[in-house]
């Protein structure tokens, strides 16, 4: 049966524990960033260009911070690292939303710098909860997760904001995600497989490394095998594909939420802007929930190609429905680009240095993020809504097809180098 996967997945604990902390956690995320414009704008009395600096701000920071949180996750593991920016983010928002507007900045970098890596210890405990042949249908089922976030959580603060002061919205939303973070440090859910026999063990079930049989820290120290572990053994041209990859697919989609709003005001439809953003939104979650009832992966390289050449077609839209009717196919492909990236990388980094890595994958994205606006804003200043669409379209396929000819090229020369090693070593043992 096609939902068999799903089924065999969600009957995982740990999978569901997951998937609703990730809800929990990232609803208040997106929540907040709808908010914090709508605060600048509105209550501080500032332009939209003062609302994008604070979140470039934000965002700048959160790009900065991904690794060097990903590389404590490994090392320190998840309590340690959570617990000091539960409390550097509780302590800047209940601050920023009654300050002024440099403050309000100030304070929103510094909350960025300490933001609490939920993505990735979302994705990392969805990796570890369930088998490698369930790992694209776990992560499909996560990005589902991420899509309801993503339309839940700005319309429920958009709606408080209508009734509330900004200020106190913002306040709100924020603590929320204090209170989310709390429960995520409460569960303090698995990030690293159990590697079985492959360590000793001593008598009250610890590893060598103080580590318990769930791979938690009992010693409160670091231990860990990540801190030997170079990166020169992982950040290899198949990393950087995937990081690669990961930020033109947030150039493509962070540009065509711009190129939507634009084309809707073209056709003096701006009413719907909600409806064919939903719409979009659709296409992604079903296609995300197709793609994890595949039996084999598609490249991420490959999709990102795919959702390049589906959003080419939006420019060429006549009218509202059309738009939307475009809009959702090219969405099918937009959650299975993402889910590739996520589980190609926990294909080719070992588990020891995830955190990092999934930590580089975040700042990938978010700086794909901040890309994608811009290049779209300029694109859609010079040649109108459909510039827009077609431009993030090129470079996503630009990068898809340098990325893919980079890895192929760096394949072959990996397997020549092996096959004249082989060579070297059969000749030897025959003269000896």
């Amino acid at each position: 049966m096609p939902l068999d996967p799903y089924r065999r997945v969600l009957s995982v604990p740990a999978l569901r524990q997951a998937l609703v902390l990730g809800i929990l956690v990232r609803i208040p995320i997106f929540a907040g960033g709808v908010i914090l414009t709508l605060h600048v704008v509105q209550t501080l009395g500032r332009d939209y260009g003062a609302a994008g600096l604070v979140s470039a701000a934000a965002t700048l920071c959160i790009a900065v911070s991904g690794p060097w949180r990903g590389r404590l996750l490994d090392s320190k593991g998840l309590r340690r690292v959570v617990l000091p920016s539960l409390v550097v983010t509780a302590i800047c928002w209940s601050i920023a939303p009654f300050v002024s507007y440099l403050p309000l900045l100030l304070l929103a970098a510094l909350a960025g710098l300490f933001v609490v890596p939920t993505f990735s210890i979302i994705r990392q405990a969805v990796i570890v909860a369930v088998p490698e042949s369930d790992r694209r249908t776990a992560l499909s089922l996560d990005s589902v997760a991420v899509e309801v976030s993503f339309m839940v959580g700005p319309l429920v603060g958009v709606w408080a904001a209508t009734i509330w002061p900004t200020a106190w919205v913002l306040f709100s939303i924020e603590m929320l995600g204090v209170l989310a973070g709390i429960g995520l440090w409460l569960a303090n859910p698995l990030m690293r497989a159990d590697r079985g026999d492959t360590e000793v063990r001593d008598t009250q079930g610890r590893d060598t490394q103080g580590r318990d049989t769930q791979g938690r820290d009992t010693q409160g120290r670091a231990g860990d095998p990540a801190a030997a572990l170079p990166r020169s053994a992982w950040l290899r041209p198949e990393f950087l594909a995937v990081c690669a990859a990961a930020a033109a697919t947030t150039i493509v989609l962070s540009g065509c939420d711009i190129a939507f709003i634009a084309a809707l005001r073209a056709f003096d439809k701006v009413s719907l802007i909600g409806p064919v953003l939903a719409i979009w939104g659709l296409g992604s979650v079903i296609g995300g929930l197709v793609y994890g009832m595949l039996h084999r992966s598609i490249p991420a390289l490959l999709l990102l190609g795919g959702l390049s050449l589906a959003t080419i077609p939006i420019a060429f839209a006549p009218s509202v429905w059309p738009l939307a009717v475009l809009g959702f196919l090219s969405g099918l492909p937009c959650a299975p680009t993402i889910v590739a990236t996520v589980d190609q990388l926990s294909r080719v980094v070992p588990d020891s240095a995830r955190g990092e890595a999934m930590g580089w994958h975040g700042s990938s994205m978010t700086a794909g993020s901040a890309l994608g606006a811009p290049l779209a804003g300029l694109a859609i200043d010079q040649w109108g809504w459909a510039g827009g669409f077609v431009s993030v379209s090129l470079v996503g396929l630009a990068v898809a097809v340098v990325g893919a000819g980079a890895t192929r090229t760096f394949r072959r020369s990996r397997q020549h180098a092996a096959t004249r090693q082989v060579k070297d070593w059969q000749s030897g043992g025959s003269r000896w």
